[in-house]
C-alpha cells in the first residue's frame, strides 16, 4: 500500500510539473483608422516629404 502511495504522489508531481503553459495569441490587426490617424499626425510633425514610416501605434520622420 505505501509503494502505491508512493507512486500516486510522484505521477501527481510529474504531471503537475510538466503541465502546459498556455499563452493567448498576440494579434497584430492593423486598423486602418489608426494608421489614417497617425499618418496625420505624421504629416503634421514631419512636413510633406518628411515621413519616412507609419504604423498603426508611431510614426518616424527622416
Amino acid at each position: 500500500m505505501n509503494r502505491i502511495a508512493t507512486f500516486t504522489v510522484a505521477l501527481a508531481a510529474a504531471v503537475a510539473l510538466s503541465a502546459c503553459v498556455f499563452a493567448p495569441p498576440v494579434h497584430t490587426s492593423t486598423d486602418s483608422a489608426s494608421i489614417q490617424k497617425m499618418s496625420d499626425q505624421a504629416l503634421a510633425t514631419c512636413g510633406a516629404g518628411n515621413v519616412k514610416e507609419v504604423n498603426a501605434k508611431s510614426f518616424t520622420c527622416k
